[in-house]
């Protein structure tokens, strides 16, 4: 949870995926006696849901598919053990995926995974201050402490959006690495001044008197696209089957979830600790099946202004679909 969908890549753990690349994945199980086991690694967040509602809904064993889904703290963990064939698939924030394309990671999408609702001041992530706050715009966030929960990655780049169209200097910005779930505290106590939030941390810095004052995600780009599932380019190459088959049983999945939030809600219980009142409050992510491409390229190029790439250019050609 601490790393949410801003899953960074450090450079460290880089290194260590790059090194996971030259090792040979998993053989694919081409037997045909009964379901074939298929592991994702996923983070227990909100935007994971539809797996979790689409694996009840039996969408991927209709498919000849046995979901486990394994839990990690996020992509730093996940590519790597996509690489290794631990995982056959895995879920990740976009930059984290851009990030990995630079350094050559051999990883690609093959669905999306979840997307800004589009509507500012009702999207399921924002910029937040905590009750009685002066700030009441992006633009006073100009020399302030904002916290995001991995730097240099997707919180950073949005926040900055907010902010350059605010009017405000985004390059002022003090940006301060606390997890999700410590997000409401540190507002509270006065640790930062604003805090990149999603739900269902959002609701509850809501609930504790505070305001959203900038919805980063719509800002940047409309119905951006924020998070994807991916596999490790050997497997794609080796058994296009199984990643026909599991993105089939993924966009069945999203389009579900999509029609039925009320199902979305429930299923949150069976992998989170979210109560059941604010199950029945927060804003959910948009699920669309398809993934907006001229968001990420607009993402892409505010990364590369911001520096988020050391330097380069996310090659989209060889990241997506």
């Amino acid at each position: 949870m601490r790393r949410y969908l801003a899953v960074a890549l450090s450079a460290a753990v880089l290194a260590a995926v790059t090194a996971c690349g030259g090792s040979p994945a998993e053989e694919p199980d081409t037997g045909t006696s009964g379901p074939r086991p298929v592991t994702v690694g996923v983070i227990p967040i909100v935007d994971v849901a539809p797996i979790y509602l689409g694996k009840e809904k039996g969408f991927f064993s209709s498919r000849g598919i046995d979901l486990e889904l394994v839990t990690a703290q996020g992509g730093a963990a996940i590519v790597p053990g996509v690489l290794s064939g631990d995982f056959q698939f895995g879920f990740s924030n976009i930059t984290s995926l851009m990030i990995a394309q630079t350094k050559n990671v051999p990883v690609r999408i093959v669905a999306n995974g979840a997307a800004s609702t589009g509507e500012p001041g009702k999207d399921f992530g924002g910029v937040a201050v905590a009750k009685g706050s002066s700030i009441t715009s992006a633009a006073g966030l100009s020399g302030r402490k904002v916290a995001v929960n991995t730097l240099k990655n997707i919180g950073d780049t949005t926040v900055r959006e907010s902010v350059r169209k605010a009017g405000g200097d985004p390059g002022t910005i003090e940006f301060v690495e606390i997890g999700f779930p410590d997000m409401p505290a540190a507002l509270e106590s006065g640790q930062v001044d604003a805090a990149w939030v999603v739900e269902p941390q959002l609701s509850a810095v809501k609930a504790a008197g505070g305001t959203v004052i900038a919805s980063n995600f719509t800002d940047t780009a409309p119905n951006l696209t924020i998070a994807a599932y991916f596999a490790g380019t050997k497997l794609i190459a080796e058994d296009p089957a199984l990643v026909k088959n599991f993105t089939e049983a993924i966009n069945e999945s999203l389009a579900y979830a999509d029609a039925h939030p009320d199902e979305i809600r429930t299923v949150l219980s069976s992998y989170t600790k979210i109560s059941e009142e604010v199950r029945a409050a927060l804003i959910l992510p948009k699920w669309p099946t398809e993934v907006n491409r001229a968001s990420l390229e607009t993402l892409a190029a505010l990364g590369s202004t911001d520096g988020i790439f050391g330097g380069t250019q996310p090659d989209l050609g060889k990241l997506l679909p």
